[in-house]
């Protein structure tokens, strides 16, 4: 009878706490016009809980009080619930995948445009350039990253890197395909580093919230693994459709995991490397 009596508090506890989410994840809908109630909701769980535990607070009612009344608040939580920020060259076998994908379906197209949807910061942008500069199609090819969150946006069109950290990114570099060193990709200056002018020109930085706006442009290539990764089933389906209008015919998709049957649009595409989820749009 105890036992039953403490699951059942359990279980009220965990009922409490979905309810005091949903109101804070309407709270930054209605307050910021920002909306993850569609996103994975273990998750967005996850992540609420390490703000609580940086900010020493209880439950998350505590925190929408903070959100709704506490300059920065707000800000704070919508960073934590974004997409990461990634390294440069952090996963040397996409960009690997990438390289080899890229450098085969890009050179028919004149003028290939790139999205890079809800792009990981320049970490990932600057990658993209980079291996795109030596497959010899940057000059060519323009990259749309976009960003949801209005701050993180302006921060990253003036953001660089520790120049310190280079040489320790030279083996993730190689691992991806590369073959110079790393930092002849950069230009130094008081300790930062800044990827080259004429390559940092072929990116244009932009705001798209995929849950809410629509197609904006007809690409050659999509690519979104992490945001993709943390939106619920109803959302997923929706940013697959966004994705299927804004990609041209034969043009390559790459994303988060493996299309399934009932994906939206899924009978459009064309496995390009076998399990890998990179595919050629065909329909």
């Amino acid at each position: 009878m105890a036992a039953l009596t403490a699951f059942a508090a359990f279980a009220a506890s965990l009922a409490v706490e979905e309810l005091e989410i949903d109101l804070l994840l309407e709270a930054l809908f209605q307050r910021h016009g920002y909306d993850f109630r569609d996103y994975d909701r273990q998750l967005v769980r996850k992540k609420l809980l390490g703000v609580l535990a940086a900010r020493d607070l209880k439950t998350v009612s505590a925190l929408q009080e903070r959100v709704l009344h506490e300059p920065g608040a707000a800000s704070n939580v919508l960073r934590a619930l974004a997409v990461a920020l990634s390294g440069l060259f952090d996963d040397p076998a996409w960009a690997r995948e990438a390289r080899e994908v890229l450098g085969k379906s890009l050179p028919s197209a004149a003028l290939p445009k790139i999205w890079l949807a809800e792009c990981a910061g320049i970490g990932e942008a600057w990658t993209l350039a980079i291996l795109l500069q030596e497959a010899g199609l940057l000059a060519r090819t323009e990259i749309f990253a976009t960003i949801a969150n209005e701050e993180m946006l302006a921060e990253v069109r003036d953001a660089s890197l520790d120049a310190a950290e280079l040489p320790a990114l030279q083996e993730r570099y190689r691992q991806a395909g590369g073959n110079a060193a790393l930092l002849d990709w950069f230009e130094v200056k008081d300790g930062r580093a800044l990827l080259l002018p004429r390559l940092r020109a072929r990116i244009t930085w932009a705001g798209h919230n995929l849950v809410t706006d629509a197609s904006f442009n007809e690409f050659q290539a999509i690519l979104c693994r992490r945001a993709l990764a943390d939106f619920g089933p109803m959302l997923r389906q929706r940013v697959l459709r966004l994705f299927h209008e804004s990609l041209a015919r034969f043009g390559v998709l790459g994303i988060d995991r493996e299309l399934a049957p009932g994906d939206a649009h899924a009978g459009a595409y064309k496995p390009l490397l076998g399990e890998s989820p990179w595919y050629r749009r065909v329909e």
